[in-house]
């Protein structure tokens, strides 16, 4: 079949006769180089001029048209990098993020294992009214100082009432140490050498996970302070953990945070 009489399909008819209509147009509009001589005669233009002036126009446009292609590949390869420096940078930052709420969650635990050995050191305070009203029945300010001392820890919730459970505890077992040292008969007690053993225990076990936790705090702070760590912990509100210290009374800057 010719193409003359090759059938054209009807839903693309309007565009095929629209692009003619558009090519047509660009011919009729448009001059040969002969047309361009004949016109230059016409204005006393001799004919090397116009063919002169038609390979200078045809080379400015060649040359925009190279310009403009560079200026679109450097526009695509600006865009690419773009592309990738945003890919790198989401990338560096989720495993940044990631590395620090590792160590956040590691000084957690950490944080647990010495509040375990408070609740542990807490637990003895029972054996100690025990043996202070087996021995010493008429000190009731030591026994009451003891009691309160341990209610107010077990019914700790927020971490400022933790910490004046734990400096309330602190001095009572400091005050029953220091009645015990002048009273023989208690001292002579199977109880209250088992108990100063467990005290004594508790509190290397204290100081055992305080150390640790202090381990894990340094390296958080040094990994959300050291650049450019820092910028993605103060974009997510990572902020510095205090160090556990034994006569720290500033405890609750470590549970709040």
């Amino acid at each position: 079949m010719k193409n003359s009489e090759k059938r054209i399909p009807e839903e693309i008819a309007p565009e095929v006769l629209e692009l003619a209509s558009r090519y047509y147009a660009d011919y009729t509009q448009s001059y040969s180089a002969s047309e361009l001589v004949v016109a230059g005669k016409e204005a006393d233009i001799p004919a090397k001029f116009i063919q002169q002036a038609i390979r200078d126009v045809e080379l400015k446009h060649k040359q925009q048209l190279e310009a403009q292609k560079r200026l679109a590949h450097l526009r695509r390869t600006l865009l690419i990098i773009g592309v990738g420096l945003v890919a790198a940078l989401t990338i560096w930052t989720s495993m940044t993020y990631n590395s620090v709420q590792r160590r956040t969650i590691r000084v957690e635990a950490a944080w647990a294992q010495v509040e375990n050995q408070l609740q542990r050191r807490a637990d003895l305070i029972p054996n100690l009214v025990t043996v202070t009203q087996n021995y010493a029945k008429h000190e009731k300010e030591l026994v009451l100082l003891l009691v309160r001392s341990h209610q107010a820890y077990l019914q700790a919730a927020t971490p400022d009432q933790k910490v004046s459970a734990i400096v309330q505890i602190n001095q009572a077992i400091d005050r029953f140490r220091s009645y015990a040292v002048v009273n023989p008969q208690l001292q002579s007690s199977q109880l209250f050498i088992n108990l100063q053993y467990e005290l004594t225990g508790t509190e290397n076990r204290i100081a055992v996970e305080r150390r640790r936790y202090n381990q894990a705090v340094q390296i958080y702070n040094q990994e959300i302070h050291s650049f450019p760590n820092s910028l993605v912990a103060n974009t997510f509100g990572f902020n510095q953990k205090a160090f556990f210290q034994p006569t720290n009374t500033k405890i609750h800057q470590i549970l709040r945070e």
